[in-house]
């Protein structure tokens, strides 16, 4: 498959804002910053609003169901290595829960977006199903961060207790 100059602009002018997101993401990245456990449900609470009116724009067959059923679960366990790889702390004196992402979490979803953005382009070209490939990335997106936010609230949790009862 040979492309033409207009999709190598396009993919060059990607990559180059990818890039230049991922370089301020990853300045930032080296600064703790508050967490509140009681806000975690807000991020995958707007995916599960997203996910519900992709699937409801275009209902999915029985194996279009069965797939996004497995992109969910594909992305609750990627999401839940994802915040595994969140580094968590706690303040002595104030007890302030922080959080600080990782290198290699933020090149999880990089690479999570890339697939996606290929797939997207080469899906029609491919004769897939591009809707339901969106589908199926949305049930993706909304399984990553809902066990990711889980697993940060179940380990918040903990070492909130472990600090509190140290004091």
């Amino acid at each position: 498959m040979q492309l033409d100059t207009p999709h190598l602009i396009q993919y060059g002018i990607t990559a180059l804002v990818v890039g230049l997101i991922l370089a301020l993401r990853i300045r930032r990245m080296s600064k703790a910053r508050p967490l509140t456990l009681e806000r975690l449900w807000i991020v995958p609470t707007l995916y599960a609003v997203l996910a519900a009116a992709l699937l409801l724009q275009a209902v999915p067959s029985p194996g279009g169901w069965a797939l996004c059923a497995a992109a969910l679960a594909i992305g609750a366990g990627l999401g839940w290595q994802r915040g595994k790889l969140m580094h968590l702390s706690v303040d002595p004196a104030t007890h302030q829960l922080n959080q600080k992402a990782s290198l290699g979490g933020l090149l999880f979803i990089v690479v999570l977006v890339a697939a996606r953005m290929v797939g997207k382009a080469e899906g029609s070209a491919l004769h897939l199903d591009v809707m339901l490939l969106t589908q199926a990335f949305g049930m993706m997106a909304l399984g990553l961060f809902s066990a990711m936010r889980v697993e940060m609230y179940l380990r918040g949790k903990r070492l909130l207790q472990q600090a509190r009862a140290v004091a």
